[in-house]
């Protein structure tokens, strides 16, 4: 409603300029009003990042076993890292892990079990179901603009997310998003970011699945809204 009255109101301003201007200067204010209205959708804060891999981060689950010489086989325990980075084990307290890989967490662990286990064998995994409100550890994309569900969209573990996957688990696109302009912004090792624009008309009536972009994790995709 809100936009339909922004419309109405344009649309009347327009009336109002063309008694008295000329048709360039009425055509200069009806793309600076829509150019406006469809970078509405833009939050100029969200800006691509760059992924480097799965690593521990506050509100991923970890599953954690430790064995060792002597001692009874230990079944795999559940972990959530806490704001802080941390996870709580037996015996050695608060453990700080976040931006470790497992392999390093699994390091740490072991080291630190050996004051009180003979040879201790720790195995680190990710603990990960989609739509139980965890975090994914193959990190996550954020989808913007006119769609159902606007924010991240988690990445899986096959690391397969292609954009119109991300669109449906983003509550599908809107009837007004110009589906031929849609926007994926990526950040590169360096810093660099990269705009990259999918047609996804092109994808499903015109039957092109390859050009249905692969994301990663980090990218931004933005769903403009259309005025035809």
């Amino acid at each position: 409603m809100k936009k339909f009255l922004r419309v109405c109101a344009c649309l009347t301003a327009i009336g109002a300029l063309s008694v008295g201007l000329s048709g360039c200067v009425v055509a200069d204010f009806l793309n600076k009003f829509l150019g406006e209205e469809k970078n509405a959708n833009v939050n100029p804060e969200v800006i691509a990042t760059y992924f480097d891999g799965p690593k521990v981060r506050p509100g991923v689950a970890l599953g954690i076993s430790v064995t060792a010489v002597g001692s009874a086989n230990s079944s795999q325990k559940q972990y959530f890292v806490d704001a802080d980075g941390c996870i709580s084990m037996e015996l050695i307290g608060q453990v700080k892990c976040d931006g470790m890989t497992l392999v390093g967490l699994q390091k740490k662990l072991e080291a630190a079990y050996k004051e009180y286990y003979l040879k201790p064998h720790v195995t680190v995994t990710f603990i990960y179901q989609a739509g139980q409100n965890m975090v994914s550890p193959w990190g996550t994309v954020t989808v913007l603009g006119e769609v159902g569900r606007p924010g991240p969209v988690d990445v899986p573990s096959t690391m397969d997310l292609r954009l119109t996957r991300a669109l449906q688990l983003a509550g599908g696109v809107n009837p007004i998003a110009d589906k031929r302009n849609v926007q994926v912004t990526r950040c590169d090792k360096d810093g660099k970011q990269t705009k990259t624009k999918v047609d996804l008309v092109e994808i499903g009536q015109e039957g092109r699945p390859d050009k249905d972009m692969l994301l990663k994790a980090g990218d931004v995709v933005w769903v403009p809204i259309s005025w035809y």
